[in-house]
């Protein structure tokens, strides 16, 4: 494993300008996460893969006795401040929404007392790496430890994901934060996102060390947020094509919320396919084939063929752009070139797709040819992210902790 870099002296120095030197503190790190198979399939309770990796967001943070929250991040501007004993306000679309609204699930089941005051940083850009998972798994837990809550780390989970889909708004599934929470470095998480059912699994049935492959992200230079794209529209999309199978079939529908493609047995789009508008029948077809590959993917895992698994990340993320249909022109950009770029096994969109980041796993002898080919060749069609593109290659991770 390789420890994530936590920036202590410059969170310390941080703090000292935002708030009292005496405060004893707590230190903790959430990472980023990356899923390679398993891609725009967890909101309909399919079946995924994903990898924690040690880059993140960093936490140093104190209670507070009056319940008062003051946080202050040096990725984004503001010091965001509410008080957990009184009920949460509205959302104010700034990234203190997911301060509030894990304060605002917490509440829904537990008596606060205790704030917390403190700093938060990013070591990436934003974009596909699930900063907001982040952040909010690594914010409950502040909280629960502030206010002695003895959280599990299965209910970081559940109430991450409630805030993120109940008060921020982002009808995504449980992957983002479930990576964030249970992995383990050197392992592959998979996970039911029904069942809720996981397992850690090492590569080729053992640990080896070091592990034959480096994780890149590629970060196209344009940002995104997903409550502004079509993210939503994406998932009303699955949850169409479920009911209009089981109209087909006769089954007594269930309200459109509550509808999810894992309620249709793969046969029934066998059988209905070709009846089906395109458009939905396109969506059915990268849950059924994504999930196919999360199995196939695992089983490659475990006999360690790295080549094999990564080509079924290649094939997810064609899916993606052909039966999901998303990516940018600067993702499918990136995309083609890794294709085409001697030691990258595999790699696809990260994250919904929508402008953000590609993530590859790549050989670890051949990272500056990669660097140097996709750098070169991609800046040679956008060259207005000269600035703003960047590389960075990373090793899996364990889940967030104190530090």
């Amino acid at each position: 494993m390789t420890n994530p870099t936590f920036p202590q002296a410059e969170l310390e120095a941080a703090y000292r300008t935002f708030f009292d030197e005496g405060d004893s503190v707590w230190r903790l790190f959430a990472p980023y996460r990356i899923c390679p198979l398993g891609a725009h399939v967890d909101h309909q309770h399919g079946l995924v893969s994903g990898f924690a990796f040690d880059s993140g967001i960093s936490f140093l943070f104190s209670p507070t006795d009056n319940g008062k929250v003051e946080m202050a991040s040096l990725s984004f501007e503001g010091l965001m401040t509410f008080n957990v004993q009184r009920p949460v306000d509205e959302r104010q679309h700034n990234w203190g929404d997911y301060l509030r609204g894990a304060v605002w699930a917490l509440q829904q089941d537990f008596r606060l007392e205790r704030g917390v005051r403190g700093i938060v940083k990013g070591s990436m850009p934003i974009g596909g790496l699930s900063s907001s998972a982040a952040l909010l798994c690594g914010f409950v837990m502040a909280v629960d430890r502030a206010n002695g809550l003895g959280l599990s780390r299965r209910q970081i989970i559940h109430y991450a994901s409630v805030a993120e889909r109940q008060y921020v708004g982002l009808n995504n599934g449980i992957l983002d934060q479930a990576c964030v929470v249970l992995c383990e470095a050197d392992k592959l998480l998979w996970l039911d996102t029904e069942t809720g059912e996981h397992r850690l699994i090492a590569f080729g049935g053992m640990n080896p060390r070091p592990l034959p492959f480096k994780l890149g992200v590629f970060f196209s230079g344009v940002t995104r947020k997903l409550t502004g794209t079509d993210y939503n529209l994406r998932v009303s999309e699955c949850k169409t094509a479920a009911w209009i199978m089981q109209a087909y079939e006769g089954e007594h529908l269930r309200e459109l919320a509550d509808t999810r493609l894992r309620d249709v047995p793969p046969a029934l789009y066998d059988k209905y396919a070709d009846r089906m508008p395109p458009r939905f029948a396109r969506r059915a077809r990268h849950f059924y084939t994504e999930c196919d590959r999360v199995t196939r993917g695992v089983r490659a895992w475990e006999e360690g063929d790295i080549e094999a698994f990564g080509r079924l990340v290649f094939e997810s993320c064609e899916s993606s752009m052909n039966n999901y249909e998303c990516g940018s022109p600067e993702l499918i950009a990136l995309y083609r070139i890794m294709r085409d770029t001697d030691g990258i096994y595999g790699g696809r969109f990260s994250g919904a797709g929508f402008k953000g980041a590609c993530i590859a796993l790549v050989d670890p002898a051949k990272l500056d040819n990669i660097r140097e080919t996709v750098t070169r060749r991609y800046l040679a069609e956008y060259p207005q992210y000269r600035d703003s593109f960047e590389i960075f290659f990373c090793n899996p991770a364990s889940g967030v902790d104190f530090v």
